[in-house]
């Protein structure tokens, strides 16, 4: 099974990357090519004149000629290959690329942030409600470096919250989704940990190439939950998980407060170094303990005392997952562009929200 998940980047105006994208072309007659440079040209000069209401096609013209220099339009911007779809595609470089795709993000999102963004690293730890949160944080943009970790494979019953095709049934889901960002942006680059985290490279997730500014823990073990806290809390990297029942997200501002307990102070240091001694069950009764359980839907609760009779595992729902993303995503943004972001709990339940009177317009 093909494990790529890298895109191969070629620029005519390189020899080598000439000659190495011919060789692919006559060695592989199967390749399908995608080109609409001329279009995403358009687009550029559309993003570069938004006062302008209606545009003469002549306009255009003259831009791409004076982008082109003289050059045919098969050596403008890359080709970028994708090896596990045997797809060639022509696209804009890479700062062109990011100022179109961008573009919509202002002034959500103004200019100086995305370029502020453009230089942050974020790393994730669990692939399953993770990569909705991965897939989002790549569509807006909100980092130039993402960090994936998780030992898992897609399964059948993981599509129930895991967008991904039947044809990725065995596949790592970290390479499910780095596959999935790269078709969104090739330039932003990816790192991949397959085997998930352990004492041999958990140091590299957290500092090789340089140090994460944000994680994102939204792992299944208890374990891994808090030794990547204690990690966190050593190297000053802010902390955020949600749990998609009711929403809870909890954020941890290790940068800021470098002494504060993990989990809000909710396990004991004495708990946490007995935790390799502890049963199942009794991790168990500590996860509930962290999620505070008489807060829990009580769909939940109701599952919870359902594990291993009537059911696997507790439930999750891709409604619940995909807008967990969303949530995520906007508060780590918030985090690295240094917005007011403090520790805490918070719930985005929309079960709560519904309950609530709605505001009344008077017709």
């Amino acid at each position: 099974m093909i494990t790529s998940f890298k895109p191969i980047i070629f620029r005519l105006d390189n020899l080598i990357d000439f000659n190495s994208l011919n060789d692919l072309k006559i060695s592989n007659s199967d390749m399908a090519i995608y080109d609409t440079i001329e279009d995403q040209l358009v687009d550029l000069y559309k993003v570069r004149n938004p006062d302008k209401s209606t545009i003469d096609k002549s306009e255009y013209e003259d831009f791409i000629h004076n982008e082109l220099l003289g050059r045919s339009l098969a050596y403008y911007g890359a080709w970028v290959y994708y090896p596990w779809a045997n797809r060639l595609v022509h696209l804009l470089d890479e700062q062109e690329f990011f100022e179109v795709r961008t573009n919509r993000n202002n002034n959500k999102i103004s200019p100086e942030e995305q370029a502020i963004l453009k230089d942050r690293s974020v790393g994730i730890i669990g692939l399953s409600v993770g990569q909705s949160v991965a897939l989002t944080i790549a569509m807006e943009r909100v980092c130039g470096k993402l960090r994936l970790a998780d030992f898992d494979t897609i399964e059948l019953s993981n599509l129930n919250r895991i967008r991904t095709s039947v044809h990725n049934l065995g596949l790592s889901k970290v390479i499910v989704v780095a596959r999935e960002i790269a078709e969104i942006d090739p330039y932003l680059e990816v790192e991949v940990f397959m085997e998930g985290l352990n004492a041999s490279n958990m140091k590299d997730f957290f500092l090789k190439d340089g140090q994460l500014d944000v994680l994102i823990e939204l792992c299944d073990s208890l374990d891994m939950k808090l030794s990547s806290r204690l990690l966190a809390r050593e190297y000053q990297i802010p902390v955020v998980m949600e749990t998609n029942d009711r929403c809870m997200v909890d954020i941890e501002r290790f940068d800021v407060e470098g002494t504060r307990g993990i989990l809000h102070g909710l396990i004991s240091e004495t708990e946490l170094a007995n935790l390799n001694d502890l049963s199942p069950e009794a991790k168990l009764q500590l996860i509930l303990k962290i999620v505070d359980k008489d807060r829990l839907s009580p769909k939940m609760i109701e599952a919870f005392s359902q594990m291993g009779k009537t059911i696997r595992s507790w439930p999750q729902l891709a409604s619940s997952v995909t807008m967990g993303g969303g949530i995520t995503t906007d508060i780590v943004r918030r985090i690295l562009l240094g917005e007011k972001c403090i520790s805490g709990r918070w719930y985005f339940d929309v079960e709560d929200i519904l309950n609530t009177d709605p505001i009344e317009f008077i017709n």
